[in-house]
């Protein structure tokens, strides 16, 4: 299996939703959200080591965050962590590695992922990831892992199988459509329908069909990274993405490739996972008092208090809170943020605004 075996991790977020923990300078990749001792990075990094050789483990940043991989992940060269000069979404971010993996193994398999979820059951992970792999190794197809839904949730989209008979050679569907993050009834319809899986942002395939996809799909991308082909894995890569990187658009790989391609497969997976986008996921997640109440890294008492989330830097604070119910308490480095669970999409927006008014102090 690790034959021609490739990860690329895009590792180069900003994590503004989970603010104030995740900063510009460190965001919530790089933070250990559960106390174990290592970050959602470390974590992540870790997943993969267990079946892909960890030289073929390839980290994509921005050039901010490169010492910070660097410490993080000791075991890797420096060669391994991809430097993007600025964020362009997530279609340029696997374009970019695409194009590096390419240059060293013309029929590499490769998995995408994002570097801030959370795995339950890494063992059955694992096996999804090694049947995905082999089965890319014989179809030219763009497979994505789609997560069987618990609940009707609003907070991520939605992958349409297609359950015909003939669909699902080897266990893995056609796609019939993606929807983006839909309102709670209609969440509520794909969970009762049985044919939609949550989308996980993680995607396998070989450098064939991918590159053909961008091909068909993004030709403006491909003509920017074209003109650096010879001299990718070479000491003049870096200077040709500092120029070039910047004239790609920002677009997502979802967007730009995966709702257009024809031969997109998912594999439908269960192995405890979650998205660590938000507070609000994060408070999914975590064991709750009596009252529904979770508290992170620190000691909390409450009185006429529900359905509240407390998370601070010092594990040595006590907070105490009285009166109100489902919100988000959050401190970290100089910034407390107080504001309801069920408008934390608010908390982008009050990031930029302080940073702004602040200039950039809280960033």
């Amino acid at each position: 299996m690790a034959q021609n075996t490739y990860c690329i991790i895009m590792g180069g977020g900003i994590g503004s939703r989970f603010w104030p923990a995740s900063r510009d300078s460190k965001p919530k990749q790089f933070l250990d959200i559960f106390g174990t001792g290592r970050s959602l990075l470390q974590m992540t990094f870790d997943r993969f080591a267990r079946f892909i050789p960890e030289q073929n483990i390839f980290v994509v940043t921005n050039e901010a965050y490169k010492i910070q991989v660097l410490e993080q992940l000791p075991q890797i060269a420096e060669r391994q962590v991809l430097l993007e000069p600025m964020r362009r979404n997530t279609a340029p971010c696997i374009a970019y590695a695409c194009y590096h993996i390419q240059a060293i193994d013309p029929e590499a398999r490769i998995v995408v992922s994002p570097s801030d979820h959370l795995i339950l059951d890494e063992a059955a992970f694992e096996v999804s990831l090694r049947k995905a792999l082999d089965f890319v190794r014989q179809h030219d197809e763009l497979v994505t892992l789609g997560i069987r839904p618990s609940r009707p949730e609003t907070g991520y989209g939605y992958i349409q199988m297609n359950l015909e008979e003939g669909a699902c050679p080897e266990g893995i569907c056609r796609v019939r459509t993606f929807t983006e993050k839909p309102d709670r009834e209609m969440a509520q319809v794909f969970l009762d329908s049985g044919d939609f899986l949550w989308n996980s942002g993680m995607f396998v395939w070989n450098i064939r069909s991918i590159m053909a996809a961008f091909r068909e799909h993004l030709a403006e991308v491909v003509a920017i990274f074209d003109q650096g082909v010879g001299l990718f894995t070479t000491d003049k890569e870096h200077d040709f993405i500092q120029e070039h990187f910047p004239q790609c658009p920002s677009i997502s790989i979802d967007y730009g490739v995966m709702e257009k391609a024809h031969n997109v497969s998912v594999l439908p997976v269960d192995f405890g996972w979650a998205d660590l986008g938000t507070w609000g996921s994060l408070y999914e997640l975590k064991e709750h008092d009596e009252q529904s109440n979770v508290v992170l890294h620190s000691q909390a008492a409450f009185y006429e208090a529900e359905g509240n989330l407390v998370s601070m830097d010092d594990p040595n604070m006590l907070v105490v809170v009285q009166g109100l119910n489902d919100s988000i308490i959050a401190q970290s480095d100089g910034v407390l943020l107080i504001c309801k669970r069920d408008e934390e999409q608010r908390i982008k927006t009050f990031m930029n605004e302080a940073s702004i008014r602040f200039n950039k102090k809280y960033d």
